[in-house]
C-alpha cells in the first residue's frame, strides 16, 4: 500500500501545540539545561541610581519554563502566525479562553530554516517572512498565562543542511545525486549520525529561549517520490526500524541528559500496524525513548475501507477510538515486557485472578499483570480540526476528543495547517 495517502502534514505551503513557572517552584521533572539565557542572574536586577545621576542598568531578560502539565490540550501555531503580535493574538485568546493549555510552534520547518535567531550560525534563520523576532518575549507572555509551549522540529525534511553536508542527504541510485521527493524536497539519510547531534543542539538552543518541550516530527524515512531510484548510503544495510530506533535512543539520551522533555510525532497507522510501514516507525520504539508520543490519527488520512469503514472521514470517533485503544494495549504490553514480569505472584504488579469452572467451583487462581500506565500515559494523539475530504465541524472535533477520553487517555493536540480552528469545539475554561 502506498503511503502517499497518509501524508502526516498537508498544505506545506501554509507554514505552519498548566504547569508551574520554573524557578522557585518544584517541577514535575527536573529541567537542568544550563545556559546563559535560561538562568537568572543577580547582576540583572535593577539597582538604585546614584546621586550623580547614573542611569540604572536594564534588567537582564530571564527565561522561564513550565513543567509538563499532567493533561495537555494543545493547538498548533505556525511560525508565520507567531511572527506578529496582531497575527497571533486571536489564537492566544483562543487558548487563554478555553480548555486549551498548550501551543505547538514551529522551530524548524520542512525548508530546514529556523523561525528565530538561535545565536548559532549553523542554524539558518528563516528569511522568507516566517520569522519570530520576539520569541523570548512571546513565550514569556504565554507562560504568564500558564500556557505550555512546545517547539516543533521537522527532522528529516531539510533543504538547508545538505547544502553544506551533501553526504548526509538521501541519494539517487542512478547517479548518486541528491534525491528529492515529489514536492522537490530533500531528505536527510537517517543514518547520518552527525545530524542526530545537530538535532540535539537545536533542541537545546530552543529550550534556552524558553520552549518547554521539543517535539520531533518527520522522524522517518521518506515515502513519496521516485522510490525506485532512492539510495540510503549512510543507512547502508541497517534495516529502517533498527536505524530509527538508534536515532530515537540518541535523541532521548542527549535531551534527557540536559533535562529537556521531548515528544515524537508518528504516522497514525503505527498504532494498528506492527510493521514499520516501510518508513522505520514502530510505536514501541518511540515509547521507549520519548517522554510523549503523538500518533497523527487524522481520520481523513486513513484509506477507504480501513477496518471496514467505507469513508473514515465519516467516523471520526470510531477511527480514533479504535486506533488509540490499540495503542494503549500495545503500550501496556510493552510495560509488561520491560518490567521483566514472567507471571510471578511475587511481583508487585501481579494480581491473582480467580476464575470459575463450568460447575461453578473456583478454579486455580492465576496471576495477571496489572499495568501502571508508564508507557500508555505517554500517548498524546494529534486530532483533526482541518477540512480534508469534508468540512470538519464542531461535532467532528468533539467526537475525536471523546474518543481519546474513552480510550482511557487524557491528552491530545489539534492540528490545522491554516490555523483556522473551530472555537466552539473547545470548552470554555
Amino acid at each position: 500500500m502506498s503511503l502517499a495517502f497518509f501524508q502526516p502534514r498537508i498544505l506545506l505551503a501554509m507554514l505552519i501545540g498548566g504547569g508551574v513557572l520554573y524557578g522557585g517552584v518544584a517541577l514535575n521533572s527536573p529541567l537542568s539545561y544550563d545556559s546563559k539565557a535560561s538562568n537568572a542572574s543577580s547582576t540583572g536586577a535593577l539597582q538604585n541610581g546614584t546621586a550623580n545621576g547614573n542611569i540604572p542598568p536594564v534588567p537582564e531578560f530571564v527565561v522561564t519554563h513550565l513543567a509538563p502539565p499532567k493533561v495537555v490540550k494543545g493547538v498548533y501555531m505556525t511560525s508565520c502566525i507567531a511572527s506578529g503580535k496582531k497575527l497571533r493574538a486571536p489564537m492566544v485568546a483562543l487558548v487563554d479562553d478555553t480548555e486549551l493549555n498548550a501551543v505547538i510552534i514551529d522551530i524548524k520547518d520542512y525548508t530546514g530554516m529556523i523561525s528565530f535567531d538561535a545565536g548559532d550560525l549553523r542554524f539558518v534563520v528563516n528569511t522568507r517572512g516566517c520569522y519570530i523576532p520576539d520569541i523570548k518575549e512571546f513565550i514569556a507572555e504565554l507562560h504568564q498565562k500558564n500556557i505550555y509551549v512546545i517547539g516543533r522540529i521537522t527532522v528529516m525534511q531539510d533543504t538547508v543542511y545538505p547544502k553544506t553536508h551533501p553526504d548526509a542527504a538521501v541519494k539517487r541510485k542512478s547517479d548518486g545525486a541528491i534525491w528529492k521527493d515529489k514536492k522537490g524536497l530533500t531528505f536527510i539519510d537517517p543514518g547520518a549520525t552527525e545530524y542526530w547531534d545537530y538535532m540535539i543542539d537545536l533542541g537545546k538552543a530552543s529550550y534556552a529561549v524558553g520552549f518547554d518541550e521539543i517535539n520531533y516530527d518527520y522522524i522517518r524515512f521518506p515515502s513519496d517520490g521516485d522510490m525506485s531510484n532512492i539510495k540510503f548510503t549512510r543507512t547502508g544495510t541497517t534495516t529502517k526500524p533498527a536505524m530509527m530506533k538508534k536515532l530515537y535512543q540518541h535523541l532521548g539520551e542527549g535531551m534527557h541528559a540536559a533535562g529537556i522533555p521531548i515528544s515524537a510525532d508518528l504516522f497514525g497507522m503505527t498504532t494498528t500496524n506492527t510493521d514499520d510501514l516501510n518508513i522505520g516507525q514502530v510505536l514501541e520504539d518511540a515509547l521507549l525513548y520519548f517522554d510523549f508520543v503523538a500518533p497523527m490519527v487524522y481520520p481523513s488520512h486513513y484509506p477507504p475501507g480501513f477496518n471496514g469503514w467505507k469513508n473514515p472521514n465519516n467516523v471520526p470517533y470510531e477511527i480514533i477510538k479504535f486506533s488509540m485503544d490499540k495503542a494503549v494495549a500495545r503500550a501496556n504490553k510493552l510495560e509488561e515486557k520491560e518490567s521483566g514480569w514472567m507471571g510471578s505472584t511475587g511481583s508487585p504488579q501481579a494480581a491473582l485472578v480467580v476464575a470459575t469452572t463450568t460447575a461453578g467451583t473456583p478454579a486455580s487462581p492465576s496471576p495477571k499483570f496489572i499495568p501502571t500506565g508508564i508507557f500508555a500515559n505517554k500517548l498524546r494523539p494529534w486530532i483533526q480540526d482541518f477540512d480534508y475530504g469534508k468540512i470538519y465541524t464542531e461535532a467532528d472535533v468533539r467526537a475525536q476528543k471523546k474518543a481519546v477520553y474513552d480510550a482511557k487517555l487524557t491528552s491530545w493536540m489539534t492540528w490545522d495547517p491554516g490555523n483556522k480552528y473551530t472555537p466552539s469545539a473547545y470548552d470554555k475554561e
